[in-house]
């Protein structure tokens, strides 16, 4: 018997028939697998005569490569999808897995949602302490949540290019928190995903917690979600849920889709319990978790996702 057979159906065992490493592995390892030129994808012309809506950009990286760095999945899988017919590029359904597109310029789409393909695109989560404000600079000279988005620039400029590059990019807060008010704050230079999440139209669901004062009886929930009117008209709570109560103070949660100004304030104060402290803890699908006052970091490929269909994208 062979002495090199047990090894050999030890592999086998492991890895199957087929080999166990492709492109994508060498590439992850420093050794990037040459690729087609632009003359190899045209074939033996060396030109690719275009259709008006073709998305095919010459010079641009293939879209299967694209999409994998993305982390939408392994470069086999992106390949299955594109096959699949399940891809869009500039709203055109690609299904060539060789197509090359510029990821900083052109719209990509799996399944119809967005893929944020440009990696100066950032949204980047912010537990805002109590104490700093919602705007870019403050003539008050109070600490602003601009000060926490260059900090985050400079922290990660490394991660996104070097100084230069990151110095480039502008963060800017999504929707306000007013100054007393902690919690979930997202910033973002994805001017869509902003558009959508602060536009009256696109309201996404966004969740508090409160300490109010005195006890907040069973009725003052089903009175705020059934709706009440305030000065800027009438507003209702998607829910509310008390969490502890005493003579003198109660914690509650309430959800609710409106993005009027200090309108938990208000609707808790006008049902008798004004607000002695409020922190969001939920965007949509985000949720702050334990991020301290003061921390930032930035969202999962999955986050952004979720946080697009939210907001339909």
């Amino acid at each position: 018997m062979d002495p090199h057979e047990g090894t050999s159906a030890e592999a086998a065992l492991h890895f199957g028939a087929e080999e166990f490493y492709d492109a994508d592995d060498l590439e992850e390892i420093g050794y990037e697998a040459a690729e087609p030129t632009d003359a190899q994808d045209a074939g033996a012309g060396g030109e690719r005569e275009l259709a008006p809506d073709d998305p095919y950009t010459d010079g641009g990286q293939r879209l299967q490569k694209v999409l994998a760095h993305a982390g939408v999945g392994s470069r086999r899988v992106c390949e299955q999808l594109i096959a699949a017919g399940r891809v869009s590029v500039d709203g055109v359904r690609v299904t060539e897995p060789g197509v090359r597109v510029d990821p900083a310029a052109q719209e990509i789409r799996v399944d119809g949602s967005r893929v944020l393909t440009d990696p100066d695109v950032i949204t980047v989560m912010l537990h805002k302490p109590a104490g700093v404000v919602t705007t870019m600079e403050d003539p008050e000279g109070r600490p602003t949540v601009a000060e926490y988005a260059e900090r985050y620039l400079a922290e990660h400029a490394e991660q996104l290019g070097g100084t230069e590059r990151a110095a480039s990019l502008r963060l800017v807060h999504v929707g306000r928190l007013d100054a007393e008010t902690e919690g979930l704050l997202l910033l973002s230079n994805d001017g869509e995903l902003t558009h959508r999440l602060t536009h009256p139209s696109y309201e996404v669901a966004k969740t508090y917690v409160a300490v109010v004062k005195g006890r907040m009886g069973p009725g003052v929930p089903r009175r705020l979600r059934r709706g009440i009117e305030l000065d800027d008209g009438p507003i209702t709570a998607d829910r509310v849920v008390v969490k502890d109560t005493s003579p003198r103070a109660s914690i509650v949660e309430v959800t609710l889709h409106s993005g009027r100004n200090r309108i938990v304030r208000r609707m808790l104060a006008a049902v008798g319990h004004p607000v002695t402290r409020l922190s969001r803890t939920r965007i949509g699908p985000l949720a702050l978790g334990d991020l301290r006052p003061g921390a930032m970091r930035a969202l999962t490929g999955a986050e952004v996702s979720a946080l697009q269909q939210e907001a339909g994208l």
